[in-house]
C-alpha cells in the first residue's frame, strides 16, 4: 500500500498537467466507449487498450455482469449503461471477459458462497444462461468456454436495455465481445458469426 499511495501523491508531478489534454478534461469528457469488465485486478481496460484519460468509460463488476433490465429499482450498472447511452452518447460498447475468473470459477465448481451472500446473490443473475458450461469438472483452467459464454449473455442482456435498443435500431451504437487471456495477453473477439476468434494484429 506504501508504494501505491506515494505513486499517488507524486502523480502531478510525473503527468504532464501542463498539456491541453488534461486541461481539455476539465471542460466535460466525451468518451468514445463504454468498456465493461470484470472487477478483477488483472483486467485493467486502459492497459489493454492503450486509452487515455477520457477516452472510455468504465464499468466493472464481478463477472462483467449486465443485470437485466427493469430488475432492480437501484442498480449502479443500470445507471452507467444509461448514462453512457443517454448523456454521453457513446457509439460503442465492449463487454470483456477474461480468463482465470473468480466469479465464472464460482460458478463451474459450486462453490459454498453461504459465507458471502452479496456474491451469491449477484453470481444468481449469470447461472441461468451459463448451465450449458457448468459441468463440476471443467478441464480448462482458464475457464475460456464459460467466460465466452458469460461475454454473449451480458450482450444479450445490454440490447433489452431501452437506450441500447433504439440507438441499436437506429444504427448509433455498436456492441463487442471480447475475451482477455490474462496470462498470455491474448485477446479474442466475437465475430458476426457468434464464435470467439483471436485476431491478427
Amino acid at each position: 500500500m506504501k508504494a501505491l499511495v506515494e505513486h499517488a501523491r507524486s502523480f502531478r508531478y510525473r503527468a504532464d498537467f501542463a498539456s491541453d489534454e488534461y486541461r481539455k478534461l476539465a471542460e466535460g469528457q466525451f468518451p468514445e466507449a463504454l468498456f465493461i469488465t470484470c472487477s478483477d485486478s488483472r483486467v485493467i481496460p486502459a492497459h489493454i487498450t492503450g486509452a487515455r484519460p477520457g477516452e472510455i468509460f468504465e464499468l466493472r463488476n464481478a463477472g462483467n455482469i449486465v443485470p437485466p433490465h427493469g430488475m432492480h429499482l437501484v442498480s449502479g450498472e443500470a445507471a452507467t449503461i444509461e448514462y453512457a447511452l443517454e448523456v454521453l452518447g457513446v457509439r460503442d460498447v465492449v463487454v470483456c471477459g477474461h480468463s482465470h475468473c473468480g466469479a465464472m470459477g464460482a460458478l463451474e465448481s459450486g462453490a459454498d458462497l453461504s459465507t458471502l451472500p452479496g456474491v451469491s446473490a449477484w453470481l444468481e443473475l449469470a447461472r441461468p444462461g451459463l448451465v450449458p458450461e457448468i459441468t463440476g469438472g471443467c478441464q480448462d483452467p482458464s475457464l475460456r468456454g464459460m467466460a465466452q459464454l458469460n461475454v454473449r449473455n451480458q450482450l444479450s442482456a445490454l440490447r433489452d436495455y431501452p437506450a441500447a435498443r433504439r440507438r441499436l435500431e437506429e444504427g448509433g451504437l455498436r456492441l463487442h465481445g471480447w475475451f482477455y487471456q490474462v496470462d498470455t495477453g491474448e485477446l479474442w473477439e466475437l465475430d458476426e458469426d457468434g464464435r470467439f476468434r483471436e485476431h491478427p494484429c
